[in-house]
């Protein structure tokens, strides 16, 4: 029996953002569960929709012992700070130095992590384990779509392997696929060669669904490239709100055959390079984007689903711009819905006064500066929720969420969900638990960029990717980048 240690640590950091990662963040309960070690981490991630859950799965049936180290995750914002990577790096490291020896690693990183002090938050988690394990023990990791793949990453990893949908829906699927490569390899100890490829332009966020082209149609090319001497190709699309310097797409790919896993990575870099202009979108402006709803609506009478792409918590937006929610106030929409909305002032107001209050409230516009100021507006309580539910869409399934004190609050013709804690609308239980069914109503505005999709296209007659202000900026062309290779393309979307 084969003792493999297991652990992970999840976080997608926008650097234009303005909110940093503290340790508390990586303590607490949001859509993911708190920070657990041991026995205590194989229970809070049991059922829950995760890579390391995936792996534990695939680690149990391969008949391996599973060795718990730690899980962790903070919702995406910007950079993790030095206090915070420095005190769950020194906790990783000591409880896998009481667990030694083991015959394999398997973790479930992100790949887009950017500390304060380290441009390359997984590198420097990679290089601090192997310090510890030596350089031939196998360390086999899952990774995001959204993963900058650097090269320090690819040259202290054995394997990684990448998400291959958008929504992610895959990432139990990832994490069971990595670590049965990883029960294999320990067993039979053939090596494998690597073949890494950056690109040198960058996705927009939006462009990366693979429920679209041309993601669609390249992820779908992966299997064929694979083959018992090429078992393992990946394509991660880079996070273009890093600004670090290897930010972007890249290729990886692991072979027993060092030819035919180069070949295979130049297979699938050239299938991407063909679709390039594919991924430059349509994103609206604000008042064009509601305005092209209400048009929408009137002609096919069916719900409108709306994203508001630059306030989306999953990309490092605060959560509590409200942007969108004056624009659908001008526009004078009608059984419209609004969330969920980061305001815990405005939550816990609503909580002291009780239903059927009515309250002169700011609403929004406390955590960043990016999205304007606060909306002055009056409101009236109609429901509350102590902001526990469990998800039931298929990106956050079995994720028991914790958004603190929740409001629901009326605001002129339009319902808007009020939380204590910056959270992606990506599940329809942000608003079912609360009482608002979401294909009941006209409009459906959620701060999500993409996640949502698979949960909320059902009910959707059209979605409407809309950029109202915020710090998760659609267009890579309109960002300063300070750190990123000189030769990285930025261009625009389309308008």
């Amino acid at each position: 029996m084969s003792r493999i240690a297991v652990g992970g640590w999840q976080h997608e950091t926008n650097t234009f953002a303005t909110i940093r990662a503290d340790y508390q963040a990586f303590e607490m309960a949001d859509e993911w569960p708190a920070k657990q070690s041991g026995q205590a981490m194989l229970e809070a991630v049991d059922g829950v929709h995760l890579p390391i859950t995936g792996a534990i799965e695939a680690l149990a049936e391969s008949g391996d012992e599973v060795v718990p180290l730690m899980w962790c995750s903070a919702t995406p914002c910007s950079y993790v700070n030095k206090d915070a990577f420095e005190r769950i790096s020194s906790e990783l490291i000591s409880q896998l130095r009481q667990v030694l020896p083991v015959d394999g690693i398997y973790l479930d990183l992100h790949g887009a992590m950017v500390c304060e002090h380290a441009e390359d938050g997984e590198g420097a988690i990679l290089t601090r384990i192997r310090e510890i394990v030596g350089s031939e023990l196998p360390i086999f990791v899952s990774l995001d779509l959204h993963a900058n793949i650097t090269h320090r990453m690819v040259k202290l990893a054995t394997m990684l392997d990448v998400f291959r949908t958008y929504p992610h829906i895959d990432m139990g699927e990832t994490g069971y696929r990595v670590a049965k490569f990883l029960s294999r390899h320990v067993k039979d100890r053939q090596f494998l060669y690597k073949a890494y490829r950056q690109l040198d332009f960058l996705i927009p966020l939006n462009a990366g669904c693979t429920l679209m082209e041309p993601c669609r149609t390249i992820y779908r090319t992966l299997p064929e490239l694979m083959t018992d001497r090429v078992p393992s190709i990946s394509l991660a699309c880079g996070f273009h709100l890093s600004d670090i310097h290897e930010a972007g797409p890249a290729v990886v790919a692991y072979g027993h055959d060092m030819d035919a896993a180069q070949a295979a990575a130049d297979s699938l870099a050239e299938e991407v390079y063909r679709h390039k202009q594919g991924f430059y979108k349509e994103v609206w402006p604000v008042d064009a984007g509601i305005a092209e709803a209400r048009r929408v609506f009137n002609e096919q009478g069916r719900t409108i689903v709306i994203a508001d792409t630059q306030d989306n918590p999953g990309g490092g937006g605060s959560g509590d711009t409200v942007g969108m929610l004056r624009s659908m106030l001008a526009h004078g929409l009608q059984n419209a819905v609004f969330g969920v909305l980061n305001d815990p002032d405005a939550a816990a107001m609503a909580h002291q006064h009780g239903v059927g209050a009515e309250l002169d409230i700011e609403l929004g516009g406390k955590f960043s500066s990016a999205g304007g100021s606060s909306l002055q507006c009056r409101a009236k309580v109609c429901a509350l929720s102590d902001g526990q539910f469990t998800a039931t869409g298929p990106m956050y399934l079995g994720a028991n969420m914790q958004i603190g004190k929740t409001a629901l609050l009326q605001i002129e013709e339009i319902l808007v969900v009020v939380c204590s804690k910056a959270v992606q609308t990506a599940d329809k239980e942000h608003f079912r638990h609360i009482g608002i069914e979401p294909g009941e109503m006209d409009y459906v505005a959620l701060k999500s960029s993409v996640h949502f999709r698979n949960d909320y296209e059902d009910i959707a007659s059209r979605v409407l990717v809309v950029a109202a202000p915020g710090e998760v900026y659609a267009d890579p062309s309109l960002l300063d980048y300070r750190l990123i290779r000189p030769d990285v393309e930025r261009t625009a979307l389309t308008a």
